[in-house]
C-alpha cells in the first residue's frame, strides 16, 4: 500500500480510487481551458474519480524554437486560477526552474517536475521546500529503480507529498515503450505512482519540428495500468487535437475520455473484487 495524500481535497494513494490528472497539454486561451476543465469534471463526477486538472503555463522542452510554448508563468497562473475559482479543482503544472518553483506554489496545488529534469537537484530540492505535494515524472532514460535516488532527493527536507509518474522509456530513436513491470515495482518504495498515458504515446521529435503520437493506444495502455494497479492516471486531454498547438497526436479528445473512463471503471471495480492483490512488488 503506497502514502496517502491530500491534495486540495483530493485523497490519492493507499487503497483509494486512482486519481485522474487531465487537461490540454498547454494553456492556449481562457476560454479553451475553462471548457476543458469543466467537461473533465463532469466526466469524472458522473463516474466517481477523483480529478486534478492540469495544464501547462509553458513547455521549456519543446522539439523546436518555433513550437508554442505557453502564456508564460504570470497569464498563465491568472488563468489556472480562474478554473480553480469557478470549477473548484485542484491545480498542477510544470515547474522547470528553481527560480518559478515559489511563485507556482501560490497557485497550484500540486507542482511537477517534467522527466526531462527528474535529476535536477536544485529543481527538486526547490519544490520539496515548498512543502506542497509534487509529481516528478520518471525520465525516459531511467531504469524504474533509479527513482530510488529522486525520492531521496526530494524526501531529505522531510517533505514527504510525493508521487511518481512513469511516461515509458526511449526505446530507439523516436519511440517510447511501456514496461508495466516498473509500476508494481515503483509503487513498492511507498509511494503513489502515476501512469502517464498519453505521454506513454508520444514519438519524441518523430514529425521533425515536433512530436509524434498514436493515440489509438491509449485505451489498452490505460487499461493494462489500471489491471497492474496505480495510483492514477495522467491523459491530456483537448476539444479538438488536430488544432491542439502543443501534442496534438498523443491528446485525446473529450468524447474519448469520457467512453475511456467508462471503460476503466469496469477494469477497476473487477480489480477490486479480486483478493490478495496489491499491485505492489519488491524491487532489486
Amino acid at each position: 500500500m503506497t502514502r496517502i495524500l491530500n491534495i486540495g481535497g483530493v485523497i490519492v494513494g493507499g487503497d483509494n480510487p486512482p486519481v485522474i490528472i487531465a487537461g490540454p497539454c498547454v494553456i492556449e486561451d481562457e476560454e479553451t481551458t475553462l471548457y476543458t476543465a469543466g467537461q473533465l469534471k463532469e466526466a469524472c463526477s458522473a463516474l466517481g474519480f477523483p480529478l486534478i486538472f492540469k495544464s501547462s503555463y509553458d513547455k521549456a522542452n519543446r522539439s523546436s524554437l518555433s513550437s508554442y510554448r505557453g502564456p508564460g508563468i504570470d497569464r498563465g497562473l491568472r488563468v489556472l486560477w480562474e478554473v480553480r475559482n469557478r470549477l473548484k479543482l485542484p491545480l498542477l503544472s510544470d515547474v522547470h526552474s528553481a527560480g518559478e518553483v515559489n511563485a507556482a506554489s501560490e497557485v497550484l496545488d500540486m507542482l511537477q517536475i517534467p522527466a526531462l529534469l527528474c535529476r535536477q537537484t536544485d529543481l527538486i530540492l526547490a519544490a520539496s521546500h515548498t512543502g506542497k505535494a509534487v509529481n516528478i515524472k520518471k525520465g525516459q532514460f531511467l531504469a524504474p529503480w533509479d527513482m530510488r535516488n529522486i525520492i531521496e532527493k526530494f524526501t531529505s527536507t522531510g517533505n514527504h507529498n510525493l508521487l511518481i509518474t512513469e511516461r515509458g522509456t526511449s526505446f530507439g530513436y523516436n519511440n517510447l515503450v511501456v514496461d508495466f513491470r516498473g509500476l508494481p515495482l515503483m509503487r513498492s518504495f511507498g509511494y503513489p505512482v502515476i501512469f502517464d498515458v498519453t505521454h506513454s504515446l508520444q514519438l519524441p521529435g518523430g514529425q521533425g519540428k515536433s512530436s509524434g503520437g498514436q493515440r489509438e493506444f491509449a485505451e489498452p495502455l490505460a487499461r493494462a495500468a489500471v489491471a497492474v494497479g496505480v495510483d492514477g492516471l495522467f491523459m491530456e486531454v483537448h476539444p479538438d487535437p488536430e488544432k491542439a498547438l502543443c501534442d496534438g497526436p498523443n491528446m485525446i479528445t473529450l468524447a474519448d475520455f469520457k467512453k475511456l473512463l467508462a471503460v476503466l471503471k469496469r477494469v477497476y471495480e473487477a480489480l477490486r473484487c479480486s483478493t490478495g492483490f496489491s499491485g505492489t512488488a519488491e524491487a532489486k
